[in-house]
């Protein structure tokens, strides 16, 4: 018992005095070592260590400086002396968001994109295989969950053709993701030629003392020209097939032109810090795709997306933002919280989990006291209990400010994005949660485009005949049990 005192007074100071936390996440875990001292130890060894001042992502965040072209373009921008076609009325109204995501994060704006928009897991997939199939160099492969199932499998083959033709695949997963995934299955497609790396592996079976640190993005690249984000991963789930969800509604955007340039530098400096190997070294991957070249398999596509995305003979002006535990700030909150400030009309917001810290949360009470549309979508049923709990929460409390609040009955709502007055959008992998702020490794598109972003709100008008409107007076009619699990879920929330 004296040894327990003294392991919980050392975690107590190391919490205390020498990890620069939350107030609120310092007396969550001083609570869990004290209340709960054997199962609090274990606990913090799993979850509680901040990574953030570790040595271990010295060379990564080095990499991002370097690899990242910002400094000419930051400068044109705090010069006034962008190239006029840079510079249309929605740069210029975003222009400080615009310079931030450059300077803080390395966020280059890229103007002559275009994107396909899917909610639909079935039609995603088939997408992802369409493009796949066209690879002529390279196709990059990045998911935090893969797994062992049809959905992998139809994948699979046309990997293994690929690679008989002389293409280089690469598959990088994360360890806690990427569980379930038989080691002789990964085996197996190494032996095909497939280069495959584990983000964060566990040591010993599942062990993994960095389990709360999670490379949460979905990034694929097919020969620098088309690149898919978003919120699907791979698995059975996600083209609707699992009971337990029913109908999966997530959003998934397919991307050509230079921003995939940006996704590409993403999927290396994750790539180079898993496995050793310096893709940098290879300027191909970091070239610019030329759409235009005849010989091109991807052309006839990008000319269909030019007539789906750009209605106005325009292209698409978009950041591709990355945060983590390896940045200083956490960008892609901060972000959302300049693009809460900024809205004038409406935010409409979709994400499976609603666990903001305060300054998120004062930002839509602030904007729905000022007479801004607020609208949160969330799912109905939890895949994570607790977090679920929680969100309800934090709903709850949005509806005495005015905002309203929208439970989608109709599956499972993965989706995860912001639009903002009918002219930016904000989507990715990034949930609108502590842990996706903080913790996960994750990455989000904010696209600049008045038509790309309707199309999104579309989505979102069509979701809410599926859905059931919450308001006060039933919310106030749920039960003790539940109003004791809400509550104790929130005080939890630095954790969860």
């Amino acid at each position: 018992m004296t040894h327990l005192i003294v392991i919980n007074l050392l975690f107590s100071v190391i919490i205390v005095f020498f990890q620069r936390r939350d107030p609120r996440s310092v007396w969550t875990w001083l609570l869990a070592l004290n209340f709960i001292p054997v199962f609090g130890i274990v606990f913090y060894l799993l979850f509680g260590q901040d990574l953030k001042k570790s040595r271990m992502f010295k060379v990564k965040e080095i990499s991002d400086r370097l690899n990242m072209p910002v400094r000419n373009q930051e400068k044109l921008l705090l010069s006034n002396d962008m190239p006029e076609e840079m510079m249309d009325p929605m740069s210029r109204d975003f222009s400080s968001l615009i310079l931030y995501n450059l300077a803080t994060s390395g966020a280059v704006l890229t103007m002559d994109n275009h994107v396909k928009v899917y909610t639909d897991g079935q039609v995603k997939f088939e997408a992802l295989r369409t493009a796949l199939r066209k690879a002529r160099r390279f196709i990059h492969i990045q998911y935090y969950i893969i797994k062992n199932d049809e959905v992998f499998d139809s994948i699979i083959p046309i990997l293994e053709d690929k690679i008989r033709e002389g293409v280089e695949v690469r598959i990088l997963y994360d360890g806690m993701g990427g569980r379930f995934m038989p080691k002789k299955k990964w085996e197996q497609l190494r032996r095909s030629g497939i280069r495959v790396g584990v983000f964060f592996p566990p040591f010993l079976g599942w062990l993994n003392l960095r389990v709360n640190y999670r490379n949460h993005r979905k990034i694929v690249i097919i020969d620098g020209a088309v690149g898919f984000v978003g919120g699907f991963n791979i698995g059975r789930e996600y083209i609707s097939k699992d009971p337990a969800f029913g109908y999966w509604r997530d959003t998934h955007l397919r991307i050509t032109g230079e921003a995939v340039v940006s996704l590409q530098i993403r999927f290396a400096l994750d790539w180079n810090y898993a496995t050793g190997e310096n893709l940098f070294k290879n300027e191909a991957y970091f070239q610019p795709s030329q759409s235009g070249d005849g010989d091109s398999p991807h052309k006839a596509e990008s000319a269909k997306l030019d007539e789906h995305a750009c209605q106005d003979g325009s292209q698409v002006c978009m950041q591709i933002i990355a945060s983590g535990p390896d940045t200083r700030e956490p960008h892609i909150r901060n972000n959302y919280l300049a693009l809460f400030h900024k809205a004038k009309r409406h935010i409409y917001i979709q994400t499976p989990y609603f666990v903001p810290d305060d300054a998120i949360l004062s930002a839509l009470k602030i904007a729905a006291l000022s007479g801004v549309d607020v609208r949160l979508m969330i799912p109905c049923k939890p895949d994570h209990p607790f977090v679920y709990r929680a969100t309800c929460a934090y709903a709850g409390e949005l509806l005495d400010y005015g905002v309203k609040v929208y439970i989608y009955t109709n599956g499972f709502l993965h989706s995860k994005g912001i639009m903002i007055d009918g002219r930016v959008s904000c989507y990715g992998t990034a949930n609108m949660d502590i842990r996706s702020f903080e913790l996960n490794f994750e990455v989000n598109a904010t696209i600049y485009d008045e038509y790309v972003t309707a199309e999104l709100e579309r989505a979102f008008m069509n979701d809410l005949p599926h859905c059931r409107q919450v308001t006060r007076e039933n919310y106030e009619k749920r039960g003790l049990w539940t109003r004791i699990r809400e509550q104790g879920s929130r005080l939890l929330s630095p954790l969860l």
